[in-house]
């Protein structure tokens, strides 16, 4: 019997490139749809990432300008995704039913928790909220927080619950929902104090500028700017390298973060790189290793995972405003010239008559309002839609998803 044939050297070389090739496309496209992965939740991921860092670091900095973090013996990897223009397409959400976004109370609670955490390695839920109440109640610009009434305690448990998802925060013992019933709710916790630094992804820390409190409002908007600077672009005396360098960060940023980049989205500077003859090759490169494919249409661009791991939203969900505004979306379609907010509304109550045993949380005076506007908030985060001159109108790539059945599931029921 003949012994199998060994491999030659070269072969061996050859697998394990394509080995690596394939575990740093696998790695780019985790970091891009979850850019905290922790050794804890999902360490098949981190183990990955901890070997191919230097690969995806390089990946990460040249295309997008994002700065990468492997922490092995804190046992968690950070990609640090910044963009040029402020975002509010991606809010911090709550992680009760609903997932509604975080309203400016939120925000603020979880800036003054997130500093208060810094001072102790272990803490309860009673003395965080006495640090945060202190803290509230010496600051001109901030609302005293008054753990007295259930509507701050709820804003306080969401912060909370939120960090925990981030894994800056660690319940040793207890329920933090318990507090929103009972301040006298008994929780211990346990600082990640590094991690809760690298929760801030700017570019330029808020210490770094440090106005008077009493300024803030009125220079909010070049406060923001300032924020959002990134130094390696220069100013308005750049060079022809820092100027090439922005406009490559500023498109594969929006590639790879956005679900779809039109045409008319992007500057004249922008579009130019893109279609250039460099920006073609790559942008082919850059899918390529990412194992991505390249959908190109006359209006713009789209990055496809196959494997659906680059994102952590997708289009159609489950929820009742994704269903929702995948009939709606039909409804645009039909509409070039857009549609107002009432005729969307007309549209969501057909929806809730035809079906009764559907969505029963939008089945209030103001439910079919409610359903238009939550659906209305899902195509435009997805790229689908967008208000114009007071109409909601479908953008472009709407047309992929056109209708042509919908099911609906009732709890306890067959699908109907």
């Amino acid at each position: 019997m003949n012994a199998p044939a060994r491999p030659d050297k070269a072969d061996l070389a050859n697998q394990l490139v394509r080995a690596e090739k394939d575990e740093v496309a696998r790695g780019i496209r985790r970091l891009l749809g979850t850019p905290i992965v922790h050794e804890a939740h999902d360490p098949e991921a981190f183990a990955l990432l901890r070997a191919r860092r230097d690969p995806l670091a390089k990946w990460f900095e040249y295309y997008c300008g994002w700065t990468l973090t492997v922490e092995p013996r804190l046992g968690y990897a950070r990609l640090a995704k910044v963009r040029a223009d402020a975002d509010g397409r991606r809010p911090a959400r709550r992680e009760r039913s609903g997932r509604a976004p975080f309203d400016r109370r939120r925000y603020t609670l979880l800036c003054v928790v997130a500093a208060e955490l810094l001072a102790t390695p272990i803490t309860t839920i009673g003395l965080l909220a006495t640090r945060v109440e202190r803290a509230t109640a010496v600051d001109p610009v901030v609302p005293d927080f008054d753990t007295a009434k259930r509507s701050e305690r709820l804003a306080y448990v969401d912060v909370l619950r939120h960090l925990e998802r981030m894994r800056a925060l660690e319940v040793q013992d207890g329920s933090t929902e318990a507090y929103v019933e009972s301040a006298e709710a008994k929780v211990l916790y346990r600082v990640d104090a590094t991690l809760l630094l690298r929760l801030l992804a700017g570019p330029t820390g808020p210490s770094a500028i440090a106005p008077p409190p009493e300024e803030i409002g009125e220079r909010f908007d070049a406060l923001l700017t300032r924020l959002t600077h990134e130094p390696r672009y220069g100013g308005g005396d750049r060079s022809e390298a820092q100027h090439t360098l922005r406009l490559r960060h500023a498109v594969f940023r929006r590639l790879l973060d956005d679900p779809v980049v039109h045409r008319d989205e992007l500057t004249d500077a922008e579009l130019g790189y893109l279609t250039s003859p460099t920006g073609r090759r790559l942008l082919r490169d850059a899918a390529e290793q990412a194992g991505m494919v390249i959908e190109e249409r006359a209006e713009g661009w789209l990055l496809v995972d196959p494997d659906g791991v680059a994102t952590d939203t997708r289009f159609p969900d489950e929820g009742h405003a994704g269903v929702a505004a995948l009939v709606l979306l039909d409804v645009l379609l039909a509409a070039p010239g857009g549609l107002t907010d009432e005729q969307l509304v007309v549209e969501a109550e057909g929806v809730l008559r035809r079906e009764p045993r559907w969505a029963q949380a939008y089945r209030t005076d103001d439910g079919a309002a409610r359903l238009a506007a939550d659906a209305v908030e899902v195509l435009a985060s997805f790229g689908l839609a967008r208000r114009e001159h007071g109409l909601v109108e479908a953008r472009p790539a709407a047309a992929r998803y056109a209708l042509t059945g919908v099911t609906t599931r009732s709890p306890g029921k067959d699908p109907r």
